[in-house]
Parts: structure tokens; C-alpha cells; sequence
């Protein structure tokens, strides 16, 4: 009856990606002059990377909280599925500033400057770096599996794995889209077939455990009381959101797809696929009698034997190992393009000088060689190796969830209206993500040590490069002067001059030489468009808003002291948490009367005209 059920599931999913493969523009499509990647495409990327965890995470976590992980790991999914909405959300942000692609980087670039925007990548690099190690060790310990080979032995494949695939990209041969999709469509009909023969497998004594791992696990929760009880929920986490490394992968690569739409789409999909095949075979795994303390490595790989014979177990560990070194291979490239891009705005052209391949290949040997050595370092355990992974992801979604905060804190929804999630659910996830990297970094020293030593290098470089090559300077000299304002209202005539400050990428304007349009810009976010003629950008950059107009103000004092002029402010009417935050600016507005009597000033509001 069993394998009934799997031919027929088999020829199922066959049958479905043999159709999806026939279908044109699945994977890419061609529009304004540029390939483009489909929302499956980037979908299906990060799912290969997302899959691998399957195969370490679930020891990972039983090692850390025992059978808590059965509970966790389904209750850690949900809070990544949250998580990806504000991925979402930073998508529609960076696409908003013409910002395609880089993530974390990027968006903590815009939002919170370029010393600090070191501080995430470190954290990126440091991910890539142990996605890189922990997935190496883990395709030798799963295709190895039923063979006996020394730990030297094991360590000599290691750095075949790393070595080959730095050669590959050396080359100039990479994955591409149609043969990862060929690749996930042959891991997929394993892995199904896998879960299917577990659900088919289990026992009632295997669902009762599953059980008693969610009522267990609440009732931990509520004795402990408030404070105990979220302690006990930030460990639980911490110990399981290893198995949803890659999730951040798709705004990484979101400047290969048109719209952050795309993007959206493709965390749904990773959130029916990943969200539910991860927690529920990790559940069966963890209830199926195995002890994950004796098969920490190759733990997946035992229970498809257990269920289906070796033969099959023996497939299992060769698709994994497939699998993983696909994921070394993403971790090569995208450290190579977080790089390229890092150096490409600091002016950095030695590093990312390419071969006759077009192959950034002096970054793909850097990569190498600190990726041996992180192999070197922690002799190849998976477990010392998961410690510092947990941390380092952590941390790049605590800069995230941070950006996201700032970002929104400052320039309300307003600017972005057609995506965005509530304040109070990203100050959710921002304090427990936090609270999970507080304590990761108290309880994982190796962690801790990787991922302070590659912040403060970076941090230092960073203080250094950004005052010496600051990236903002071509834009700076793009922006206007006040004296070209001034002499543009010179000219007016009358003696009424109305001056109207507007957000960055307002729309309306008027030509009138009576009128001069302000706005004030982050010179991360490039010299927004003029909307009229007489529209003035300055940059804004060391010092508040207010200083900002106050500074300009001086300058009408003391050019124009014959004209009658009035400064108009916006009225806010976004949500009640934007309005206190722009209550703080107006709260520092309403000190300018007292300090430039001689002009006037107004809080405009202007209704919708009624059709006549």
C-alpha cells in the first residue's frame, strides 16, 4: 500500500513540474531591455537554501531544548512567516529609493548611514561565511553516512567541496535559475516521498509525543509566569530558528526580479512549502525513536533508512549532499555581489577586478580561504558551527527589524502607502529578535567571538573609508545652493514671497517666481526630483531637520529683509503613531516665532476641490 502511494505521489509531482517546465516565462522573462527572474524563481532559489537546514537544524535544536523543538519549531516558523512580511515591506522601501537588491545592507545603508551599515556586513559576510561551513560539513557527514572514513578523511573532502566550488565560480560557471529549478524539482520528489513514507510510518505514540511537546511547552510557559515565561520562549526560539536560515536571501536578491511584488509572492510560496515541511518532518524525525545525540550529523539521512530501507536512506544523503553544496555554491556568490557592491561605492575597484570569465575571482579565493579556515578552526564540528551561525543570522534580522523601525519612525507611511505592516508587530519581533541575539551572544562564546571580531574590523575600516571615500559626495554636489534659491526670489515681484518646505518626492508645484518649493534630503537616498522649476533640494546630513530650517532661515533673515515672507509647513495626517513622531518636529517648529519674528509661518491643510 505504501508504495501505491508513493508511485502515484511521485508521478504526481513529476507530472506537475514536467507541466510547470513546458510553461513560457516561468523562470525569466524579457521587458525594458533587461532579463527578469519570476517570483518562483527567486522562490525556488532561496527554498534550496532554505531546505538545508532540514538536515542539521532538528539535532540542533533537540540538542539545545530537547523535545521543546518538536513545539518550537512549528511556533518559530510562524514568527518567520511575520518576519517576511517586513522583508516585504523593506523590499517596497528600496525599490521606492531605486535600490535594487543587497538586503540588510542596503536598507541599513539608507536608513542609518554608512559607518553603521558595516556593522551588517559583518553580519552578512559572517552568515554566508558559516552557511558555507556548516553546509560543507554537513554534505560530507550526510553523503558519507554509511561509510567509515576518518575524521582527517572527512576534513580533506571538506576542502574539496569549498575548493571545487570556488573553481567552478573562478570559471565563471554558475547555477542558473532553469537548472535550479530542474535541480529543486528532483530534491523535491525525494524529500516528499520522504515525508509521506514518515506520516505513513508514524504511530500514535508518535503523534501523543507530538502532542505533549505543544502542551508541555504552554504549560512551561505559564508557570513560569511573565517574565519566566518569555525567557523560556527567547531560548526555545533561539535554539530553533537555525532551521530557517535563508530567509532573508530573497531581499538579498531582490534586484533581479521587476517589483518588490515579486518578493511577496515568493516568501507566500516559502511560507506553504518551507513554513510546513520543515516543522513537520522535523517532527516526525524527533518522535521516531532515533536518538539525535548519536546521529547529530547525519539524523535525516538514519530516519529514511529507518523507514525505507538503506538503499533509500543512501539516496536521501546524496540528495543532501547535492543540495548542501548548492547552498556553498549560493554563499559564494553572494558574498562575491555583497562584496562587489560594498566596493563599488567606496571606490574599491582592486578587489573586484575580473577574469577573462567576468568571474570576481580574487573575492571567490578571499572567500575560500576564510572559508577553510573557519572549517579549520572549529575542526568541523556541525555543532560548534551551528552556535555561531544561530548568532550571526540572528543578528542581521535584529538590524533589520531595527532599520525597519527607524525608517518608520521618521518617515511615517505617508511616503509608502501601498505595503505596510503595523509599527507594534515589528517592536514585537524587533524586542525578541533582540532578546534571542542577547542571549545567544551570553551563551555561545565561539559565536560572540566571529561575529564581534568581523564587526569591529568592519567598523574600523568603515570609520575609516567612509570619511576618506564618502560615498554621498557625487550626490551632495548634485544638490542646490540657497544662494540660487535666493536669487531666484530676488527677482519676484512684489514684496510677498511664500516659501513651502515638502517632503522628499512630494508631488505639486507651481512655476511661480513668487513661491520657492523646499526639501530636504538624505544624500543616501539620492537628489529627489524637482517638481517645479523653482523647487530647492538641500542635503541634510550631521545635523537635525530643525537646525536644518532654522540654518536656512538666517539665510532669508539676511538676504531678503525687505520681502514679506511666510513658510509653510504640511499638515500630518497619517496614523496617530506618525503624528507623534512628527509632533516631536513640530514641537521644535513652534520655537521659530519667537526666534524670527519678522516672518510668518502656517500649518497649511488644503481640502480636495468638489467636482462642479
Amino acid at each position: 500500500m505504501k508504495i501505491l502511494l508513493l508511485v502515484l505521489l511521485n508521478v504526481a509531482v513529476i507530472g506537475t513540474f514536467v507541466y510547470l517546465s513546458r510553461k513560457k516565462g516561468l523562470l525569466s522573462y524579457f521587458s525594458n531591455g533587461r532579463w527578469w527572474l519570476t517570483w518562483l524563481s527567486i522562490a525556488v532559489i532561496t527554498l534550496m537554501d532554505e531546505l538545508t537546514s532540514i538536515f542539521y537544524a532538528p539535532s540542533e535544536a533537540f540538542r539545545f531544548i530537547g523535545t521543546y523543538a518538536i513545539a518550537f519549531l512549528a511556533i518559530t516558523s510562524i514568527l518567520m512567516r511575520f518576519l517576511s512580511t517586513r522583508m516585504v515591506e523593506i523590499a517596497e522601501i528600496l525599490e521606492h529609493h531605486n535600490i535594487r537588491g543587497g538586503g540588510v545592507y542596503s536598507f541599513s545603508y539608507l536608513v542609518l548611514g554608512p559607518t553603521l551599515s558595516f556593522i551588517a556586513v559583518a553580519s552578512i559576510l559572517v552568515v554566508y561565511v558559516l552557511t558555507a561551513s556548516i553546509s560543507t560539513v554537513s554534505a560530507v557527514e550526510n553523503g558519507l553516512t554509511f561509510m567509515q572514513f576518518s575524521h582527517t578523511q572527512k576534513l580533506m573532502f571538506q576542502f574539496g567541496i569549498v575548493w571545487g566550488i570556488a573553481g567552478l565560480n573562478i570559471l565563471g560557471i554558475r547555477e542558473n535559475a532553469r537548472f535550479t529549478f530542474g535541480l529543486f524539482s528532483v530534491v523535491a520528489v525525494v524529500l516528499l516521498s520522504l515525508l509521506a513514507s514518515g506520516l505513513y510510518e508514524s504511530t500514535p505514540e508518535s503523534w501523543q509525543s507530538i502532542g505533549q511537546s505543544y502542551s508541555t511547552s504552554f504549560f512551561e510557559i505559564g508557570e513560569a509566569g511573565i517574565i519566566g515565561g518569555f525567557a523560556f520562549i527567547i531560548i526555545s526560539i533561539s535554539g530553533c530558528i537555525l532551521a530557517y536560515s535563508g530567509i532573508e536571501s530573497v531581499v538579498q536578491i531582490a534586484g533581479l526580479v521587476k517589483s518588490w511584488k515579486e518578493i511577496g509572492k515568493a516568501y507566500i510560496f516559502l511560507a506553504v512549502t518551507t513554513g510546513i515541511f520543515t516543522p513537520l518532518l522535523s517532527s516526525l524525525v524527533l518522535t521516531s525513536g532515533l536518538d539525535p545525540a548519536v546521529h547529530e550529523t547525519d539524523l535525516i539521512t538514519q530516519y529514511a533508512a529507518a523507514i525505507n530501507g538503506i538503499p533509500f536512506g543512501v539516496l536521501v544523503g546524496v540528495i543532501a549532499s547535492i543540495a548542501l553544496v548548492m547552498a556553498v555554491n549560493t554563499a559564494f556568490v553572494a558574498s562575491s555581489e555583497l562584496m562587489e557592491r560594498v566596493a563599488h561605492r567606496y571606490d574599491f575597484h582592486w578587489i573586484i577586478k575580473t577574469n577573462r570569465r567576468q568571474s570576481l575571482y580574487r573575492i571567490h579565493v578571499l572567500s575560500a580561504i576564510f572559508f577553510t579556515c573557519i572549517i579549520l578552526i572549529t575542526e568541523g564540528e556541525q555543532k560548534t558551527l551551528a552556535e555561531m551561525y544561530a548568532l550571526s543570522l540572528v543578528a542581521s534580522f535584529v538590524i533589520n527589524m531595527g532599520s525597519l523601525l527607524f525608517y518608520r519612525y521618521f518617515k511615517g507611511t505617508k511616503e509608502i502607502r501601498e505595503y505596510n505592516t503595523s509599527r507594534f508587530g515589528t517592536l514585537v519581533l524587533f524586542v525578541i529578535l533582540a532578546s534571542c541575539f542577547a542571549y545567544l551572544a551570553f551563551t555561545r562564546p565561539y559565536g560572540v567571538g566571529l561575529w564581534a571580531g568581523a564587526t569591529v574590523f568592519f567598523l574600523v575600516v568603515g570609520l575609516f573609508v567612509a570619511k576618506k571615500r564618502p560615498p554621498e559626495k557625487k550626490v551632495i554636489e548634485e544638490t542646490d545652493t540657497p544662494m540660487e534659491m535666493i536669487l531666484h526670489l530676488a527677482e519676484a515681484p512684489g514684496d510677498k514671497i511664500d516659501v513651502y518646505f515638502k517632503r522628499p518626492l512630494e508631488e505639486g508645484g507651481t512655476p511661480d517666481p513668487s513661491v520657492a518649493y523646499i526639501s530636504f534630503y538624505s544624500p543616501r537616498a539620492g537628489v529627489p526630483p524637482r517638481v517645479a522649476p523653482n523647487h530647492f533640494r538641500f542635503v541634510q546630513s550631521g545635523q537635525t531637520l530643525y537646525d536644518s530650517i532654522e540654518e536656512l532661515l538666517y539665510v532669508f533673515k539676511y538676504e531678503l529683509p525687505h520681502k514679506q515672507i511666510t513658510f509653510h509647513f504640511g499638515w500630518p495626517l497619517s496614523s496617530w503613531i506618525d503624528r507623534i513622531s512628527i509632533g516631536v518636529m513640530v514641537f521644535s517648529i513652534m520655537k521659530l516665532p519667537k526666534e524670527f519674528p519678522e516672518f510668518n509661518f502656517s500649518i497649511d491643510y488644503y481640502g480636495k476641490k468638489k467636482d462642479s
